[in-house]
């Protein structure tokens, strides 16, 4: 005869206590490091990103002198400091993306996401906890990378006095806003590969979706600049633009626009992670 056990948490079950949410977030803490390739491509990416950002910085130290003194003084006047130091968030974008699919298509290829349904049958809560766990993951990846691209790029312009400082009217937005982009574009690629299942082809829907859509859309017609500013990446460079960009826009959108874009992105991306797994065989 089997005896009902009550559960810490209140909820009474045939056989022994249910697990508690907690449970499944320490479960998918250490699900995430437990496999040593996510390290390493979380040092890769940040190295690589961190890197390619400084050497566009180092360009323009290196040629200073060759420009004239109307463009050194629009360099700084344009914002092109801050440009420099976020060149390369189109691969992050890419490889937080990755990362975010290959959490949960990884389970799905070995089959383990099987075995997490059976012991734990609330799929719910258990997708919920990757959503969280990666969110908060990225978000601290995310801005230990901004940080260090604005202060290593700004480090090597001002030897040519061409930086800017952290108070510049633009600086806290764009830093934000480069540093939100990984948790947004990874909790993106954790939707499409829980909808896909397949890590190459959710590896191909977040380049479509995050990096080719915004290039295919025209900003020259109406209706094709809106969809363009429904997407993450454009939402991205709407954020990072300098007054001096925005004045060349023919459809101008709002930089609350672009935040609202932000967070839609980030609930829609965890609602698809939670809800898809509800009634679909594994």
């Amino acid at each position: 005869m089997t005896t009902a056990t009550t559960a810490p948490a209140g909820r009474v079950t045939p056989d022994g206590p249910r697990a508690r949410f907690g449970d499944l977030l320490a479960a998918e803490w250490l699900r995430t490091w437990s496999l040593r390739s996510t390290p390493w491509l979380y040092v890769i990416t940040a190295l690589a990103v961190i890197a390619f950002n400084a050497g566009t910085a180092y360009d323009h130290y290196k040629y200073w002198y060759q420009y004239d003194t109307r463009s050194r003084t629009a360099f700084v006047a344009n914002g092109i400091p801050l440009v420099d130091a976020f060149t390369m968030n189109a691969a992050l974008v890419l490889a937080l993306a990755a990362i975010g699919a290959v959490s949960v298509t990884g389970e799905y290829g070995t089959g383990l996401i099987r075995t997490t349904f059976t012991a734990v049958p609330a799929r719910r809560s258990v997708m919920a906890a990757k959503v969280l766990v990666l969110a908060a993951v990225t978000s601290a990846f995310g801005a230990l990378v901004a940080a260090a691209s604005f202060a290593s790029t700004q480090a090597i312009l001002s030897g040519r006095h061409a930086s800017v400082p952290l108070d510049h009217p633009d600086a806290p937005r764009v830093v934000v806003a480069s540093a939100l982009l990984a948790p947004v574009a990874a909790l993106a690629g954790l939707a499409i590969g829980t909808v896909v299942r397949h890590t190459g082809g959710s590896v191909f829907g977040c380049v479509v979706v995050l990096l080719l859509l915004p290039m295919v859309l025209s900003e020259r017609r109406h209706l094709t600049a809106v969809l363009q500013h429904t997407l993450l990446f454009s939402a991205w460079e709407r954020l990072t633009s300098t007054q001096t960009q925005r004045s060349h826009d023919l459809f101008p959108w709002t930089i609350t626009g672009a935040w609202t874009v932000y967070a839609l992105w980030a609930l829609a991306a965890g609602a698809v992670t939670v809800l898809a797994v509800h009634r679909r065989d594994q």
